[in-house]
């Protein structure tokens, strides 16, 4: 059994902006999220922090430096206050480390703890390794929307995931 790491969380903050644009700029981890320029990605990731205001997000630390980060996109609506859409974004040296699944974990107490959310639930998009994180968390597929991205001719289905805490 591997160590490990000595990661510390924290709430995201807005210095949290560049990193998670760097990251979503790479085209590897891109092409599992739904923006395709620039201006999409600064949108996407001007919604991301925005959420740290509510204190929605938590941040991974190791070594001085983030290297991860998930985000609760709480609902306004009283009604729909029960459930909430997240994302989580690993940067890629860290994947396969244990982060991804402690950030996961983490993200579940929160949301249970602070916000009192009884559902959480995600989206996927089909050949996603993440995928794989998100069932030994426990999340189990509840619908699926084929032909969901298309880019380049090609379709990929979108996958939906929910976990009740």
């Amino acid at each position: 059994m591997s160590q490990k790491l000595p990661i510390t969380f924290r709430p995201t903050n807005e210095e949290d902006a560049a990193p998670l644009t760097k990251w979503l700029t790479d085209p590897q981890i891109l092409r599992w999220f739904p923006m395709i320029d620039a201006r999409e990605i600064e949108d996407a990731v001007r919604i991301w922090i925005g959420y740290s205001r509510m204190e929605a997000g938590i941040s991974v630390d190791w070594e001085g430096e983030v290297c991860g980060m998930a985000n609760l996109y709480i609902q306004p609506f009283k009604k729909l206050a029960h459930t909430c859409l997240f994302s989580v974004i690993v940067k890629e040296e860290m994947r396969g480390k244990g982060v991804g699944g402690d950030l996961l974990t983490r993200l579940m107490q929160h949301a249970k703890e602070k916000f009192q959310i009884e559902i959480l639930h995600l989206e996927v998009y089909e050949g996603n390794p993440a995928k794989n994180l998100y069932q030994r968390a426990g999340f189990k597929e509840y619908g699926r929307q084929e032909h969901f991205i298309k880019e380049e001719g090609k379709y990929l289905a979108k996958i939906f995931m929910q976990k009740d805490l």
